[in-house]
């Protein structure tokens, strides 16, 4: 199992802390990431202490903050200071970055702790800029950023809206989450590196008229962890989605349909240049055969529907399937390995991911889900209820374990 909270699990985290106001959202973070298990240690410069304490990372994380004032006089324990926090750390993530502190990396001065650190790791390094928005617009800060990126530090993109400043555009910190998302990427394996993956995900709605649709209690949660953490592992990932109200992964291609027609025209569009496709979407059978451009009126003892059926994309995908390794969901009611297994070989999947969504904590609108992977060579794998983030990351091991035997 391998989602954030079990890729952060007893990771060693170093955050670094510059001087924004943001600062104070540094705390935030570090105490997200020790919830998901990691061993955090903080850095912060003289600028930050402007901010927020030390004390405030101390009391948060169970280790003393370190500051500008250890590299200069360092603790006797610790002399090589910016080298021994270089080595401890898996990961550094600079949250929040200042304008200054982006230029010091990319001149490579290490005149203070934390860019001394910087330097001195062999670990990745993420950056997560908040400043001003035209400061972030500079084009001396857009250089340094380039430069940074092209020797290995990864960028955080910062988000868009009102700044402390009172101006609005691009310089806001990510949020807590995306920089959580980035961190697990980044001590995620890679062993999905180059790899098109394409992942449906969400309901479809199946309108009668503008206000109404025949649809499922899917939220898309499933999907959307599927592509989080394909991502994560390196791929290269299109996620075709349904509505929903979940914040969809960073750094994969989004695509957003609504209807069951619409999912199957973009799937089968981009099917041909994937090397795997995984079908997590909840896609309605059927549809109204009329769809009214106005609102129905009530017409009591006349109203019949009658419905079509839509296309079945997953059973399209297996005809037409070559060299791809498919994966398909059963959400089932009862009888729950024989319905999964029929659909695993009618519709001529690789693997399919079984779980009976009547069960307590498993299926639709919740996060966790207790399901049953079956390969098309026979193996069934029963797991315990667990986070759809772990859930997303054991179907991507099935599926990697494939990808290597192809090779």
């Amino acid at each position: 199992m391998r989602a954030v909270g079990e890729l952060l699990k007893n990771r060693r985290v170093l955050v670094g802390v510059t001087g924004s106001i943001a600062a104070y959202k540094a705390a935030e973070l570090s105490r997200a990431l020790m919830r998901a298990g990691a061993v955090v240690r903080v850095v912060m410069t003289r600028a930050a202490c402007n901010f927020v304490t030390p004390l405030t990372f101390s009391a948060l994380t169970g280790w003393a903050a370190f500051t500008d004032k250890d590299f200069s006089d360092p603790p006797p324990d610790e002399p090589m200071v910016h080298i021994s926090l270089a080595r401890w750390a898996e990961v550094v993530v600079v949250a929040p970055a200042t304008a200054e502190f982006i230029s010091r990396l990319a001149m490579g001065r290490a005149d203070q702790l934390l860019a001394a650190v910087a330097l001195a790791t062999t670990a990745p390094v993420l950056v997560a800029p908040a400043m001003n928005p035209t400061m972030y617009a500079h084009p001396a800060v857009q250089h340094n950023i380039k430069l940074i990126s092209s020797r290995g530090t990864h960028l955080i993109i910062p988000g868009e809206g009102l700044a402390a400043c009172g101006e609005e555009g691009t310089g806001r910190l990510a949020e807590i989450e995306e920089i959580l998302e980035a961190v697990a990427a980044a001590l995620a394996p890679k062993d999905l590196s180059g790899v098109d993956v394409l992942v449906t995900a969400g309901p479809t709605r199946e309108h009668l008229d503008p206000v109404r649709f025949i649809s499922n209690p899917s939220t898309g949660r499933m999907g959307l962890e599927l592509a989080r953490a394909a991502a994560a592992r390196g791929a290269n990932v299109v996620l075709v989605v349904g509505p929903t109200n979940l914040r969809p992964p960073t750094g994969v291609e989004l695509v957003q349909v609504v209807s069951a027609r619409e999912m199957y025209e973009q799937v089968m569009a981009r099917a041909p240049h994937a090397h795997v496709i995984i079908k997590a979407a909840a896609v309605s059978d059927w549809r109204p055969e009329q769809t009214h451009p106005t609102k129905q009126k009530k017409h009591p003892g006349t109203e019949q529907l009658t419905l079509v059926p839509n296309p079945d994309i997953l059973a399209e995908l297996g005809r037409k399937k070559t060299s791809q390794v498919l994966v398909g969901f059963a959400a089932e009611t009862e009888k729950l390995l024989n319905h999964a297994m029929a659909k695993l070989k009618a519709k001529n999947l690789d693997v399919i991911v079984a779980n009976d969504v009547s069960a307590p904590g498993s299926g639709f609108a919740v996060a966790t889900n207790r399901a049953t992977i079956i390969t098309r060579d026979g193996k069934v794998e029963q797991l315990p209820l667990m986070s759809k983030e772990a859930l997303a990351h054991r179907v991507l091991d099935v599926v990697a374990g494939l990808l290597r035997d192809r090779r």
